[in-house]
């Protein structure tokens, strides 16, 4: 029941003539169209067979598919804010933190949590979410099977064909004003706003008689109060009440006509907060896949005096715009409480890396920092098909054009030799990291592995409103995807209570390499590191490096310049694609067998350490299967 009060009649009067802002305003959004005028097609979900080049300057962009880019449309949520990761002693670091919003159970199960439209789009009916990482902290102890955009929820300004049943209401009247409003039926369905109308009072028309105004209240989709913000005048019987309804909501049965981006603030805020991972969450893309990246900044709860922006920076990538590059000086960077789509067309193949760009030193050391890679066209030729004769169609395409006799930063040129020599063709299983035209990158299995070191000092004083000491950073952790030795080699999710109680899987990725007996392993390795060079090795299985900074090692006369050996190094912002070969013969002559076990550790023995004791960092082994 409602009734009216004159102590705030004026008040809202003089405010309707300020401001109007709707009920339903939010800051939270995403996006991931189904189809672009890039991608058409009305299915985006897989990545089309490449048989012919996409854009040859002759074709128009149209309804038919000429000229468009022959991908698929890929789509990741992700949360900025803080969190804690287990170092290999035990200790508990505090990090700034990016987290999983989308693909939750892709990144548990140490995948990438990149989706597809479909999946990012679907909506999440099953128990409520509790703060914390549902897929630890599910209620009931349900497992959590949903990889869509947390909080995604219709859109309250889509009209459906069953909005739900209107509400109805009776008013009494006393001294000539509405004096109540009494709710008869609430209704059903009501997702967006509502509007009342009273009948005019039965007098002359003037000054002294007018007709009655009010608000609908609506809770959990049902009208539950009528706020009456003008009682009228002149009214000697109770007028009709009128709301209308509910014919702009969205309901559970008819979602997917709904899903325009809204999320429920509360689910992204439940989720997102103290949900940081290290490293931060994988992306793994196709070329010419159209890539969606929306960033959720929710703040960070264990440092309230500070209103940090994020970005993100995709590191040696080539980009087509700044505005999207993620430097705050010539792009956008995203406040608390607000979200920003990045777009990305995916051009080279390759191992890159992604940070935020606000106050890098800082932020990288504190974990904000993760992996990306492109997976090469060459992966979508049809089965049987030469590929020396596929990348000579590759260089037809004007998009991503690479024709070493004019280009000298041509990425992939044709292998030397010409077809004759060059006879591979694709195979039925497995894949090949880039566009070589001769078969020399294939692999069988793919491990991300990222390189990190952290301060704990450092990491200590980012947590207790102390200004940092950059010159002082010094890093006693050595990680592997974010863990040392022995946790590298601690299958699925590692899990972290953080300070808001809750259990969080800070640490999802293994980094545990198994290779069946007599494969390939392509190890795609970054070095995440803002302080330190780092150099691994590996003995038994040599190393066989095939690109360096996302580029193929050939030369531009075509001549392969990979290369065999049992270390690298790296300084932080580098990448190397390496191939752990179990095909061939070990140099005593023997194969390798299923059981064996080989190692990947640093020969710098400081590195071999977590903090004070003196065993684990950079170390991981590799089974054979």
């Amino acid at each position: 029941m409602a009734s009216r009060n004159w102590s705030t009649l004026w008040l809202l009067l003089v405010l309707s003539g300020v401001a109007a802002l709707p009920a339903n305003a939010q800051s939270f959004r995403v996006q991931c169209p189904p189809s672009t005028i890039t991608h058409p097609a009305a299915n985006n979900d897989n990545e089309p067979a490449y048989t012919a080049a996409t854009y040859t300057g002759t074709q128009t962009y149209s309804s038919s598919g000429a000229g468009h880019a022959n991908g698929a449309i890929k789509c990741q949520q992700i949360s900025g804010g803080d969190g804690y990761a287990t170092m290999g002693d035990g200790t508990q670091t505090y990090m700034f933190s990016f987290g999983p919003l989308s693909g939750i159970v892709n990144i548990e199960n140490g995948g990438a949590g990149t989706v597809s439209p479909s999946t990012f789009n679907s909506v999440y009916t099953g128990p409520r979410l509790q703060p914390g990482d549902p897929a630890t902290s599910l209620n009931n102890g349900d497992p959590f099977t949903y990889n869509g955009a947390i909080g995604l929820m219709g859109d309250p300004d889509v009209s459906v064909s069953n909005p739900g049943t209107t509400a109805t209401a009776t008013s009494t009247v006393a001294g000539g004003i509405v004096d109540t409003v009494t709710i008869v039926n609430p209704g059903t369905g009501y997702s967006g706003p509502a509007t009342v109308t009273f009948d005019p009072p039965t007098c002359t028309p003037g000054p002294a008689c007018q007709g009655a105004l009010g608000n609908v209240i609506i809770t959990n989709n049902r009208v539950s109060d009528i706020d009456i913000t003008f009682a009228g005048e002149g009214y000697t019987t109770a007028p009709g009440v009128h709301i209308s309804a509910p014919a702009t909501g969205c309901t559970l049965g008819s979602l997917a006509a709904c899903v325009t981006g809204h999320v429920d603030p509360r689910q992204v805020m439940d989720v997102g907060v103290m949900n940081g991972n290290i490293p931060a969450p994988l992306m793994a893309i196709d070329e010419d896949d159209e890539f969606f990246l929306t960033l959720t900044n929710v703040g960070m709860i264990m440092r309230p005096d500070l209103f940090e922006q994020h970005t993100v920076h995709f590191h040696g990538y080539p980009n087509a715009s700044t505005f999207y590059d993620g430097v705050p000086d010539a792009s956008v960077a995203i406040n608390i409480g607000g979200s920003f789509t990045y777009y990305y067309l995916a051009p080279d193949a390759g191992t890159y890396f992604w940070h935020c760009h606000i106050t890098p030193p800082e932020h990288l050391q504190m974990g904000m920092v993760g992996q990306i890679y492109v997976r090469p066209r060459q992966n979508r030729v049809p089965t049987g098909t030469s590929l020396y004769t596929a990348l000579q169609t590759q260089e037809l395409d004007l998009r991503t054009k690479c024709d070493s006799t004019t280009d000298i930063l041509c990425s992939n040129p044709l292998p030397t030799g010409g077809s004759t020599v060059n006879a591979a063709t694709r195979a039925a299983t497995g894949n090949y990291a880039y566009n070589d035209g001769d078969g020399s990158t294939y692999y069988d299995v793919e491990y991300p592995i990222q390189i990190h070191g952290f301060d704990p000092n450092f990491h200590f004083v980012g947590m207790t409103f102390n200004p940092e000491a950059f010159a002082d950073m010094k890093d006693k952790y050595f990680l592997l995807n974010g863990r040392s030795y022995p946790d590298t080699v601690t299958p699925g999710a590692m899990q972290t209570q953080s300070a808001d109680g809750a259990s969080h899987f800070s640490q999802p990725l293994p980094a545990i390499i198994n290779i069946p007996a007599g494969k390939k392993a392509l190890l795609r390795i970054s070095d995440l590191d803002v302080t330190e060079f780092q150099t691994l090795a590996s003995l038994g299985i040599p190393m066989k490096v095939i690109a360096l900074n996302a580029k193929l090692l050939r030369d531009q006369a075509g001549n392969n310049l990979y290369y065999n050996t049992n270390s690298i190094t790296l300084g932080g912002g580098e990448s190397l694609d390496v191939i752990l070969d179990t095909s061939v013969l070990k140099s005593d002559g023997t194969a390798y067998k299923s059981g064996e076990v080989y190692y990947l550790y640093t020969p710098n023995l400081d590195h071999l350490s977590n903090d004070a004791e003196n065993f684990g960092g950079l170390m991981t082994e590799i089974h054979i299967l």
